[in-house]
């Protein structure tokens, strides 16, 4: 417990971890493939803050929905997996920008499609950090300048009052079992593609399936480039977590 907070965790101020919550052993031992024919989609992208955007490069900022865009080509076009890419903007309304509640807006259009696809086994809501300005969070993989990710878990319970009943996930140790899967993954096959896993106090619609991710790609001082050749490194984890490998 004390080796896994350390080099794999940062726990936000709003929250606190439990042994419980983070058993190794469990985490990492937990079945989390899930393979099906290609005619039924597996995997939903969203984007609840559909609006954030990356560094000006001649002009042009490039959004997070381009990002979620080249991830699903990659997860098709390599790796056979049926995809559904939802590029809804939810964090603004009526043209003011509105990050808390798009997190509603967003959690009612996922569970419509949900419904509308229910062989999707695989949920990630895909975003760009922030960071101070003097921060620029990349790497280089196969040559190529990419953006740094970081997987990100609610964990529905505040520090200063713990469990949040209304806010109860019943998927949240496989939520936690998939992205320590994966940033094992990367750390073994992608050195310093990942930052430490982020977790905190609330539950950011991962509730919805056990393998439900929030994904950060790089922040506002990479470019769309940089982030977007995070997707090849990113699709190769996600497909060898799925496929039990």
């Amino acid at each position: 417990y004390s080796f896994l907070l350390e080099h794999f965790y940062i726990v936000d101020e709003t929250t606190s971890m439990t042994k419980q919550d983070l058993n190794g052993t469990k985490l990492v031992t937990m079945d989390l493939s899930a393979k099906l024919g290609k005619e039924e989609p597996l995997v939903l992208i969203y984007h609840t803050h559909g609006s954030e955007t990356y560094k000006k490069v001649n002009g042009k900022e490039g959004s997070v929905i381009e990002v979620g865009t080249a991830l699903t080509k990659e997860l098709e076009n390599v790796y056979g997996i049926k995809t559904v890419h939802d590029k809804s903007v939810y964090d603004m309304v009526d043209g003011q920008l509105d990050r808390n509640a798009a997190y509603n807006f967003a959690g009612d259009s996922v569970e419509a499609a949900l419904r509308k696809n229910p062989s999707v086994k695989v949920v990630i809501d895909l975003h760009r950090d922030s960071v101070e300005n003097n921060i620029h969070l990349r790497t280089k993989i196969n040559g190529k300048s990419a953006a740094q990710i970081m997987f990100f878990n609610g964990v529905s319970r505040l520090a200063s009052k713990g469990d949040i009943g209304y806010l109860y996930n019943p998927n949240k140790e496989a939520n936690l079992a998939f992205s320590l899967q994966m940033q094992l993954l990367a750390e073994e096959e992608y050195p310093d593609l990942t930052r430490k896993i982020f977790l905190k106090g609330l539950r950011y619609n991962l509730h919805v399936r056990p393998r439900s991710a929030l994904i950060e790609v790089g922040a506002q001082t990479n470019t769309l480039e940089e982030a977007l050749n995070a997707m090849e490194p990113l699709a190769d984890l996600l497909d060898q977590v799925l496929g039990g490998g």
